[in-house]
């Protein structure tokens, strides 16, 4: 039985952070909104509230039931979490008169508690909240305090129940690694067993148990989730995994012939199919983002359906889900409204009665990449930056044509090729070109030209859900805006994005 942390979510931005600290340690956890979490068996070793948006003085502020959590196992309250177990056990929670947004120190710390154990007095920490503890409950004593804020931190006497008013989760808190591993470790007890070997042995052996002798089919895309997700299924099934990689298209210059190649040496079934056409006729003339999104998630379905019916006696659909995904689709606000369609798989096992298996819906993407190191996935199919999965669809403003594709993938070549040549690929996230529904005025030779203008667009990020536009060197720029104006015919000039996230998104459609 696999020991783990639960964490409860009661709708923090932060939330998925305290998971990903908490993986970073090598200790399994897992998130739930805080009125659907699983029974509390010897496999939770320890329980986390998050923060949240509401105050616990709001009617309608989260009121999780603790009674089979506190005092039964290790338990840390962060931020709102911390403030639930006074406000609703008989302190008192009112709104802050001082500044508690920010950066802060700890003034005092009780170093005689284990949640403290190795953090130096005066450490940093990040407070992010409108209401302040002004005073505990007659069992919980103070155990960290700021300049601005007595009771930063607690513990309930007798029990391995604390409280924090400030995000240990956060960068801001340059001791909060220290201060979850005290606690997952120290005081829960965990033994630090999650590792890419261990998921890798489990799943494995898992997949073989679940699927037995039945046939798969899977979508891949090149990408990093697709590509570990075929390595785990092809350990586990071998011949009886089939992929299939349909060109829509909308995908780089020469991605479709380089990705099947680079699968052949990988031992995986690998069927190619050309769809270009289906795809650019459907799309004619259609300019909404979300219109695109349909026709092309719509036609990958079609398409997809058509390729595996020729293999005879499938059972089950792979995707590669990974865990954030998961995580959206059961969040204390149920799925985001605004979740954009894309053209994963949603609708294919429905319409083609499969099973669904998902290898990769437990992890991170960065545990999916450390995941492909220990299948010994080769760097450069890891090390891929993101992209999306209606293609260049959405990075063409406007309506697609042939040619406009043919324009992007070669500006969008130039762009990629030259930060792999000047050794800033590595240091970027996410690149790409947007070919914008602009045309400007430019002079090539002793002629005007009324052309096109394309926007680079490079961004750094952990997880996409926020990012910063990268600081690219001058003469790099100066270099790719002119080898795309001279190489690409139809493009006349060239701008840089440094829009950060938030409050631009990465992708401008």
């Amino acid at each position: 039985m696999q020991e783990k942390i639960l964490i409860l979510d009661f709708g923090s931005q932060y939330t998925q952070l305290i998971g990903r600290r908490v993986r970073e340690l090598n200790i399994y956890c897992e998130i739930y909104p805080y009125n659907k979490y699983p029974e509390i068996d010897e496999s939770v070793k320890g329980v986390i509230l998050s923060g949240s948006p509401f105050s616990v003085r709001d009617e309608k502020g989260p009121k999780p039931d603790l009674s089979k959590i506190k005092g039964k196992v290790p338990l840390l309250g962060v931020c709102y979490g911390a403030q639930y177990m006074v406000h609703y056990f008989g302190g008192e929670v009112q709104p802050s008169n001082s500044r508690e947004y920010g950066r802060a120190n700890l003034g005092f710390i009780d170093s005689e508690i284990d949640l403290f154990k190795e953090v130096t007095l005066g450490s940093q920490v990040w407070m992010s909240h409108g209401d302040t503890i002004e005073y505990l409950p007659e069992s919980y004593k103070i155990i960290a305090s700021t300049g601005d804020v007595k009771n930063a931190a607690y513990k309930i006497d007798g029990e391995t129940t604390y409280g924090i008013q400030f995000h240990p989760e956060v960068y801001h808190t340059t001791e909060g690694k220290q201060m979850l591993q005290n606690f997952a470790v120290d005081i829960c007890g965990c033994k630090q067993d999650w590792t890419p070997d261990s998921f890798v042995e489990t799943t494995v052996a898992l997949l073989k148990e679940k699927l037995g002798n039945d046939k798969v089919v899977l979508g891949l895309s090149g990408g990093v989730d697709s590509t570990v997700a075929g390595v785990l299924l092809h350990q586990a099934i071998g011949k009886n995994l089939t992929c299939i990689f349909v060109d829509n298209g909308l995908l780089r210059k020469n991605e479709f012939e380089s990705v099947l190649d680079s699968y052949k040496d990988m031992g995986l079934n690998v069927i190619g199919v050309d769809a270009k056409q289906k795809f650019w006729d459907d799309l004619k003339g259609i300019t909404d983002p979300e219109g695109k999104r349909k026709v092309i998630g719509r036609d990958f379905i079609e398409v997809f359906d058509v390729e595996a019916h020729k293999i005879k006696n499938v059972k089950w659909l792979a995707q590669g889900t990974i865990y954030p995904d998961v995580i959206e689709s059961v969040s204390v606000n149920g799925p985001s409204a605004t979740i954009k369609s894309h053209h994963n798989v949603g609708g294919l096992p429905e319409k083609m009665h499969l099973k669904v298996v998902e290898p990769l819906n437990l992890l991170f993407k960065d545990e999916v990449r450390r995941v492909g190191k220990a299948l010994g996935i080769r760097k450069e199919l890891l090390g891929r930056h993101p992209f999306p999965g209606p293609g260049l669809g959405i990075r063409i403003l406007s309506d697609v044509t042939p040619e406009k594709v043919r324009m992007l993938q070669e500006a969008d070549a130039i762009f990629i090729n030259g930060l792999r040549d000047w050794n800033l690929y590595d240091d970027v996230w996410q690149a790409g070109v947007m070919l914008l529904p602009v045309q400007s005025v430019g002079v090539m030779g002793d002629e005007r030209t009324y052309e096109n203008v394309v926007a680079l667009r490079a961004v750094m990020s952990t997880d996409g859900m926020t990012a910063d536009w990268v600081h690219l060197p001058y003469d790099f720029l100066a270099k790719t805006s002119n080898d795309i104006i001279n190489k690409v015919r139809g493009i006349n000039r060239v701008v840089y994005d440094i829009s950060s996230k938030p409050p631009a998104t990465i992708e401008w459609e």
